[in-house]
């Protein structure tokens, strides 16, 4: 019996590079929803309500396949580090960090209605920043460019450069999506990994 049809409800690329290291056919499917944040909301309580709600989007139109959601919130000393969008906004959150500690609550959901399954967990990625100069954050940011990336690096390529060190259950986790609980739960489903 073959497992259900698998779908990632993201459009982020990050996040599909990711899941195609599973080896699992998956097709990517943008949940549109409202990603606001909600007053007094804690990050981990952000980052699980958003991938929940992306997997629900996706799985009610699609009752018999298996939905991922993930959403990822930044935090240092505080305060919440969205996706910069900006140059600008990237030098500012880079500041901000240099010599700090930032958590990152990366959340997933899995949903399957025709199956009744609901099951979410978040990995969190504590990342200790060095002290970084005015120049150094300026370079970074004109090389990498990580306008769209939450805490405005790129762990996957030069923004390891900007780290002091970094504490994780799951380095992916740190990029969008935390491969290592999340293949235990598709192989619990019935999809072939190795």
């Amino acid at each position: 019996m073959h497992p259900p049809p698998l779908i990632l409800a993201s459009t982020s690329r990050f996040r599909r590079e990711l899941l195609a290291r599973l080896n699992v056919p998956f097709d990517a499917v943008a949940p549109g929803i409202d990603e606001d944040h909600l007053p007094s909301e804690l990050p981990q309580t952000r980052a699980v309500r958003l991938a929940l709600a992306k997997a629900r989007a996706i799985a009610v139109r699609r009752p018999e396949a298996v939905v991922i959601g993930s959403d990822q919130v930044a935090t240092c000393n505080g305060t919440v580090l969205d996706k910069p969008g900006t140059a600008e906004a990237c030098r500012r959150q880079l500041a901000l960090q240099s010599g700090q500690l930032t958590a990152f609550y990366t959340a997933v959901a899995i949903v399957c209605i025709d199956r009744h399954y609901t099951d979410e967990f978040v990995d969190i990625t504590e990342v200790q920043f060095r002290a970084l100069s005015p120049a150094e954050i300026e370079r970074y940011v004109a090389l990498d460019e990580p306008q769209q990336c939450a805490g405005s690096f790129r762990s996957e390529s030069l923004g390891v450069a900007l780290f002091e060190r970094l504490r994780s259950a799951d380095p992916s986790g740190l990029v969008g999506l935390p491969l290592i609980r999340l293949a235990r739960t598709l192989r619990a489903l019935g999809y072939l990994l190795p």
